[in-house]
């Protein structure tokens, strides 16, 4: 098969998965903008080589150092909870593949992003730069930190299950801004959780679904990758 068709295929199973649980994320279908970029980042080049074959399946694959890609469901939905606006800046917690990233670089005018192991960070950055996306900023260092410095953000997603909501990033989060996160136990519960900071600063926190995500890890340090 194609990728082309391989491509559809994708877009297909997401639009039946949002089918299937629009009563638990509250909508029925996603922005067409985030499907525009789904269609339109090459997922297979965020996958490990031997694992290309499935990079369009619906579910998570492995990328090296106990890390996985998200399957493309679960990135499309965290993408549409954002409800990105053109000219926005993101903050995302946890680089991985960079597939993501990707995602979040269709849609606005710079994404910054954090991972601690280094060398899933430089990895992602030599794909960015061989896809030519030149509005995204890399970092390795402790994601429960955020990234103060380009502070605040429109919208802060997190790829790994925290074990809580960290206060540096609602801190980090622009009034009327969106979080996503998963938080529960490593392994265990999860649940994905979108916060709100409301154009008063107050914080509002709504559970969207269980979901399984790879742990957080939570050390100190940073340097710019």
């Amino acid at each position: 098969m194609s990728l082309e068709k391989e491509r559809q295929r994708m877009i297909r199973d997401i639009e039946r998965e949002v089918e299937y649980t629009r009563h638990m994320i509250g909508r029925d279908r996603f922005q067409p903008r985030v499907m525009d970029a789904m269609r339109e980042v090459p997922r297979e080049e965020f996958v490990p080589p031997e694992l290309r074959h499935a990079a369009f399946d619906n579910g998570p694959l492995p990328i090296g150092h106990g890390q996985t890609i998200s399957q493309p469901y679960i990135v499309a939905l965290m993408t549409d909870l954002l409800e990105l606006q053109p000219g926005c800046k993101v903050l995302e917690i946890g680089t991985g593949s960079g597939y993501q990233t990707a995602i979040l670089a269709q849609l606005c005018d710079r994404v910054y992003t954090v991972e601690v192991v280094p060398a899933l960070s430089e990895e992602a950055n030599k794909i960015f730069q061989r896809l030519g996306y030149d509005n995204i900023e890399a970092r390795v260092g402790d994601g429960y930190q955020g990234w103060p410095e380009h502070a605040p953000y429109d919208g802060i997603i997190v790829t790994a299950a925290a074990s809580y909501i960290p206060p540096a990033l609602v801190e980090q989060l622009k009034a009327g801004g969106r979080l996503v996160i998963p938080v529960g136990q490593p392994y265990g519960h999860q649940e994905l959780l979108l916060v709100e900071k409301d154009r008063q600063g107050e914080v509002h926190t709504r559970n969207i679904l269980g979901v399984a995500f790879v742990p957080m890890i939570e050390k100190g340090g940073g340097e710019d990758a």
